[in-house]
């Protein structure tokens, strides 16, 4: 804990004294260049592909039931690789950021693609030492691992900024779908009273069973594993399957416009800065 919190007060410093820092700054300028995706340095895509490398190794071992012991070298030299990426990006942060150094540093830990890599880190813990008993859920976050692809695809992260962007709709869209299915799986299951003959029962036995029918309905996919026996209730389905291709459609077209916008003005960007 004492190394974080030098890291933390000295690198600003670093960045702040002129006489001393110019030499430390240029450096860091480098490691920041080096560590930046998607950046035309040859030194730069090998360190892509290192870290793409890391990530595939790292939730290789999620593919089998036997854990191996080679899986057990590969999980310690992938979980090396991110130790190193997350401290050369926080060491990085004031050089990246456009705010101050000390505050860039500082909040760094706190971004969520740092808090990603640092729970991508926690599960060699396991590892290191089996009697910590958290870490006994490490299986689960190393899947997290493979979130931190988004940051090497340009396809992924354009995704991200796009939804970014666009929370707002999307927020409402989203607002839409849940009351629509609240207000639909309320009438079907008031609606649908018959008892299922297959099961002698109610076929929708808990307000939950609706609302799960509902959501499966407005998303047309349709397990069907429930599903109304009546005639009113087959009508309402028609109905609720008909209104969730609509509101299905919304966030699509949303994302897709707001898709080709983002590549529009990354293209004229770069096409500036060339």
């Amino acid at each position: 804990m004492e190394g974080w919190i030098i890291l933390a007060t000295f690198v600003p410093k670093l960045l702040t004294t002129p006489r001393k820092t110019n030499g430390m700054r240029r450096i860091l300028e480098r490691i920041a260049n080096l560590i930046e995706p998607h950046s035309e340095g040859k030194s730069s895509q090998l360190y892509d592909w290192i870290m793409l490398g890391a990530i595939v190794i790292g939730v290789l071992p999620l593919m089998f039931r036997t854990q191996y012991r080679l899986f057990w070298y590969l999980d310690l030299l992938s979980c090396g690789c991110f130790i190193v990426d997350y401290l050369l990006r926080w060491m990085t942060a004031g050089i990246r950021s456009k705010r101050s150094a000390w505050r860039s540093i500082l909040s760094y830990p706190f971004t969520p693609m740092a808090l990603i890599d640092l729970l991508s880190i926690l599960p060699t813990i396991n590892l290191l030492a089996p009697t910590f008993k958290i870490a006994r859920i490490s299986r689960l976050l190393k899947i997290l691992r493979v979130v931190k692809v988004i940051r090497y695809f340009e396809s992924l992260e354009i995704i991200i900024t796009v939804i970014r962007k666009q929370r707002r709709i999307l927020y409402t869209v989203l607002s839409l779908a849940l009351f629509y299915m609240f207000i639909t799986a309320m009438i079907m299951f008031n609606a649908e009273q018959d008892i299922n003959p297959a099961t002698g029962e109610y076929l929708f036995r808990n307000f939950f069973d609706a609302f799960y029918w509902a959501a499966c309905t407005l998303t047309t996919v349709g397990y069907g594993d429930l599903y109304p026996i009546s005639d009113l209730g087959r009508v309402i389905s028609i109905i609720s399957s008909i209104v969730g291709i609509a509101i299905i459609a919304l966030p699509s077209g949303v994302i897709t416009a707001g898709y080709l916008d983002e590549l529009k003005e990354r293209k004229e960007n770069n096409s500036d800065n060339s």
